[in-house]
């Protein structure tokens, strides 16, 4: 008994969220892994379960996603060239792979956010979320306004809160090839 529940808890997952760009999707695509490392994730941590109140896990999922969401526009914003559609991938790792720096457990910008510090495969990846094609202007004016909204700025603030307006749209792990062309 106790060797088959020590066989499940090795067996443990944990679903993570890596926020990416298209053209870094590309990227792992072409190199069949996340990378490189260390790759920062969103997880249901401690942190973001206390911060969220809820006990329903599909909605702290979708608390973490939309922490990965936020992230993601974040590399649109440092990254001009890349098409300006956030892209999340979802991946399942092992249980203590991923991890929560307990130093930032608490800081607000850094909720849910996990370490990974090995390549992934993205064989392990469950699926891709991804802008649908009209939500660009709105996610390329929310890049452009970032670092304003960073410094305060109302108005540029709202305009970044925009891109939350936008559901990312799910995509299964084969769509990849068509959504990188």
């Amino acid at each position: 008994m106790l060797r088959a529940y020590w066989s499940l808890m090795k067996a443990a997952a944990m679903r993570v969220y890596v926020p990416l760009t298209l053209s870094a999707l590309a990227e792992a695509y072409k190199e069949g892994q996340l990378g490189p490392t260390p790759l920062t994730a969103y997880a249901v941590t401690p942190a973001l379960r206390e911060w969220y109140v809820s006990d329903d896990i599909e909605e702290l999922e979708y608390a973490a996603l939309s922490r990965a969401a936020q992230a993601s526009l974040r590399l649109l914003a440092v990254d001009p060239r890349a098409p300006r559609r956030r892209v999340v991938v979802a991946v399942d790792v092992p249980d203590g792979q991923a991890v929560a720096d307990p130093d930032r457990g608490l800081d607000q910008s850094a909720l849910g956010e996990v370490r990974i510090a090995a390549a992934v495969p993205l064989a392990k990846a469950a699926a891709v979320h991804l802008d649908a094609d009209e939500a660009e202007p709105d996610i390329s004016a929310a890049a452009d306004a970032l670092g304003a909204a960073d410094l305060g700025d109302d108005d540029a603030q709202f305009t970044v809160d925009g891109a939350e307006d936008h559901e990312l749209l799910w995509y299964a792990t084969q769509e990849i090839p068509n959504l990188i062309e």
